[in-house]
């Protein structure tokens, strides 16, 4: 069956259970109260689901669509016929401030579309525009030989200095982009060590682990941590850069450290030394030097963000504008921004609008339970789920399904969250399991290119992979916990 017709089937298997739950009677679904514009909603993440986890078309394909059919059905500008008051029982119609009667939980356009322009998503282009002056720059190179030269020569060492030089990276650039660049810098290593050095494979696998694991550090490091923080500033509490780096740095260092242990014991060297020959590095001139200033002001400015009062939001727009008025970012620049992230980033904040403003949020914690249930049940219960939708699908796309979903389930539970750190304990703890999620090839961008040097089998990455996300997952609860008890966090 050729892989169109296998595309084919999917996006018709997942247009066909849309439309089945979007026709269905509301009081079908088992929810009391249910609005025609809810169920709606709840088709629409059905759809964003299914393609994600099936993948019928790009996950920013799919976040893209979430916005469009969002717009059309069920905001206050869609197709008048589909929000026409006639078809709508008169329990579901109030007074819109014009005076006419409109189907209650219309979403307003305008927020859906604000999506795109997500303070969360104008913090990763920031981010992004750094990353890629870097790269244009050669200023990446030089700072990697800087890093990895007080590691020596010796096999240990070195290993450990390309996991967290591979993770300081992915702190502020993209996991692929880290990836494919640290790849470059080994392949000449490796090329020269021979077959039967075991090292090579615990070498291969820094890659994905250093990316996977340093992407934790800083809320740009990865999108699940921005989906997890657009969340939670949607409930009101506002994480800052330098406080989850608080939190998460040291954490990210305590799991690379075992990770190396780990790496250094299953897969162990022969080989005493390793020298890597990095070629290239920052071109001279005005340029290199401005961007190293504004790089220095950027984090700067995001370390202390209490003190000048700034927030990370708007100082990740400084190196966007000074760049660009400096001349060193052109508009052929702009068009190398990974856009697709942002768009698959925008079409879960719209899946989380959606639910609140249309009324579904509400409604589920009203027809389920949840403060009858036990709060570490549905704390790692979430966790794994998270963790296992991750392992399959983009982590992006499982924070973006997870979010919304759970932002819901904490208003049912606020009592049983408030003792270790409420739902920001819940929402971050999302985040990190996506993150943790390393298991297969097909897992994150790094684990395949880590997986193209054909050093390492599946069976290894998957051996690797689970043992060292289930010790991080276990290690990223436990400090959420505590630090949800002595109220860290907001």
């Amino acid at each position: 069956m050729s892989s169109s017709l296998v595309k084919g089937f999917k996006i018709s298997f997942v247009v066909l259970v849309t439309l089945i739950i979007w026709l269905l009677p509301t009081s079908a679904l088992g929810i009391d109260g249910l609005t025609i514009i809810q169920q709606r909603m709840i088709a629409i993440f059905v759809f964003a689901a299914l393609m994600w986890i099936l993948e019928g078309v790009h996950a920013w394909v799919t976040s893209v669509l979430i916005i469009l059919i969002m717009l059309f059905t069920v905001s206050d500008s869609a197709i008048v016929q589909l929000i026409d008051p006639s078809y709508f029982p008169s329990d579901q119609l109030a007074e819109n401030s014009k005076g006419i009667m409109v189907p209650v939980g219309l979403i307003s356009y305008k927020s859906i579309i604000a999506c795109f322009a997500d303070p969360t998503v104008m913090l990763f282009l920031g981010g992004f525009v750094l990353a890629h002056v870097a790269s244009k720059s050669g200023v990446d190179i030089s700072l990697a030989r800087v890093m990895l030269k007080p590691f020596g020569t010796n096999s240990k060492t070195v290993l450990l200095g390309f996991i967290l030089v591979t993770a300081i990276f992915s702190m502020f650039v993209s996991n692929t982009a880290t990836a494919a660049m640290m790849l470059t810098f080994l392949t000449p290593v490796l090329k020269a060590m021979p077959e039967s050095e075991r090292g090579r494979i615990g070498l291969a696998l820094a890659i994905p682990i250093g990316c996977n694991v340093g992407g934790i550090a800083t809320p740009i490091g990865t999108p699940p941590n921005g989906i997890a923080l657009g969340g939670l500033k949607e409930i009101g509490i506002n994480i800052g850069f330098a406080e989850w780096m608080a939190v998460m740095f040291p954490l990210m260092i305590v799991i690379l450290l075992i990770s190396w242990v780990l790496l250094l014991n299953v897969y162990k060297f022969s080989s005493k030394r390793i020298e890597f020959k990095i070629e290239g590095g920052a071109k001279k001139g005005w340029e290199t030097t401005a961007i190293y200033i504004v790089m220095g002001m950027t984090i700067l400015l995001w370390m202390l963000e209490k003190i000048v009062g700034i927030n990370s939001y708007v100082v990740a727009l400084f190196p966007v504008g000074a760049f660009c008025a400096l001349g060193i970012v052109t508009s052929q620049d702009l068009k190398q921004i990974e856009w697709s992230v942002l768009w698959m980033v925008a079409g879960g904040f719209a899946l989380g609008v959606g639910m609140k403003d249309s009324g579904l949020a509400k409604a589920l914690v009203e027809s389920i339970p949840f403060g009858s249930w036990n709060v570490m049940v549905v704390l790692i219960g979430s966790g794994l789920i998270c963790w296992f939708l991750s392992t399959f699908i983009s982590n992006s796309a499982s924070a973006a399904l997870m979010v919304p979903i759970l932002s819901a389930v904490a208003k049912g539970m606020t009592e049983q969250l408030a003792p270790i750190g409420g739902v920001t304990t819940l929402i971050v703890g999302l985040a990190l399991s996506a993150s943790f999620a390393m298991a297969l090839p097909i897992s994150t961008p790094p684990n395949a290119i880590a997986y193209s040097t054909g050093l390492v089998t599946t069976s290894q990455m998957a051996k690797t992979g689970v043992i060292i996300g289930l010790i991080s997952f276990t290690l990223g609860y436990i400090v959420l916990i505590s630090i949800g008890q002595m109220g860290i966090f907001g």
